[in-house]
């Protein structure tokens, strides 16, 4: 799978953050910093979280900034120095407040920081009523998708896949290559366009159904595990 005029290559990552990096209590693991760092192949972050979270991991484990962010709404490619906005949070705006005033809450405190960086989406507390939110979003023609980490009012036309394809359309990547590694529903869009893909152990039926392997660990012991899967192939 991994080759090239008959020469093995490394491929390119698609990573999800939350649940495939993390060890569990939602903290990074720092074994994933070696091999992120040291892999041979454009490494790119997708996540659920606002921008400056997946800018501060790259900038920390020593990557170029190649990122997904939002759920696909915010793509961002150091190499081309662009920024794509996919989302329209201004419209995901009007559903939570038309939400907040039927009467529901949000979940978060006053000064969290959940929301306060996105421009493409609106994230709510998983604690909070899923099917009235899915019903305002319906009624603006937006979806709600649940990360495992929040549920998360978006356009219906940004997902991580869409993402996916702009970065492999600014670093002139071929999508068949690419392996997509994740745990939720949020990285099936991702696993569908990408070549190969890799769930955690520890991901939702969404994500295991989509997925081509599901490893036998968890969190990131699963990454580590969906690494040597892919260096075994090369």
């Amino acid at each position: 799978m991994y080759t090239r005029g008959g020469l093995a290559v490394t491929p390119p990552l698609a990573v999800d953050v939350d649940g495939t990096l993390t060890d569990g209590t939602g903290a990074i693991d720092p074994r994933v910093f070696g091999p992120l760092s040291n892999w041979d192949a454009p490494v790119i972050v997708a996540t659920g979280k606002s921008l400056p979270y997946p800018v501060a991991l790259c900038q920390f484990v020593g990557v170029p900034t190649r990122i997904i962010a939002e759920n696909g709404g915010v793509v961002a490619v150091a190499d081309t120095d662009e920024i794509h906005y996919l989302g329209d949070r201004e419209a995901a705006q009007t559903v939570v407040d038309e939400y907040v005033a039927a009467g529901y809450d949000l979940g978060w405190d006053q000064t969290s920081f959940v929301n306060r960086w996105r421009e493409t989406e609106v994230a709510v507390s998983r604690d909070a009523p899923r099917e009235p939110l899915e019903a305002i979003a319906a009624e603006h023609g937006l979806e709600v998708v649940d990360t495992g980490y929040a549920l998360h009012v978006k356009s219906r036309e940004m997902s991580k896949g869409a993402g996916l394809r702009v970065v492999a359309d600014q670093l002139g990547l071929d999508l068949t290559d690419v392996v997509a590694i994740g745990d939720s529903e949020n990285d099936v869009s991702a696993f569908e366009v990408a070549g190969h893909s890799i769930a955690m152990a520890n991901a939702d039926d969404a994500a295991r159904d989509a997925a081509a392997v599901v490893t036998n660990a968890s969190y990131a012991d699963g990454f580590l595990e969906a690494v040597e899967m892919v260096r075994d192939r090369e």
